[in-house]
């Protein structure tokens, strides 16, 4: 199982998205991280570039709706749209429904147990464990 982990927009704070990524290894999961500052369109084309069964984004900028909702249309444009989105970072709980409703498979906050990140990843991977 392969999984993309992204910093979009301008966030430089990353310790989450790496510690969700030795996590992911730990449980047999390749993980590739494009690392910080990553346009939509970087993102997607890496998606598609390692073919990958999950994407998740890491956002803690505050910029999670308008970064979200470009990438997933973005991959839809691009033919990845059944690609599972999962998302991690500070997202207010008055977002999340929209976020859902947007296409997100998945939203994990601050203080999720990391056992409960990687089922979740497994099994929207289809590799449930």
């Amino acid at each position: 199982m392969r999984v993309l982990l992204a910093k979009p927009g301008l966030d430089g704070h990353d310790r989450g998205a790496r510690v969700v990524a030795r996590a992911l290894r730990e449980a047999g999961v390749e993980v590739i991280y494009t690392g910080l500052h990553q346009s939509g369109e970087q993102i997607v084309q890496a998606a598609l570039q390692e073919d990958v069964d999950v994407v998740g984004l890491s956002i803690l900028s505050g910029a999670h709706l308008s970064l979200t909702e470009e990438i997933i249309a973005l991959m839809g444009q691009a033919e990845v749209a059944d690609v599972p989105l999962v998302l991690g970072g500070i997202i207010p709980d008055e977002d999340r429904q929209r976020l859902l409703a947007a296409g997100v498979a998945a939203i994990f906050g601050p203080g999720t147990p990391l056992p409960d990140i990687v089922r979740a990843v497994l099994q929207l991977g289809g590799k449930v464990r």
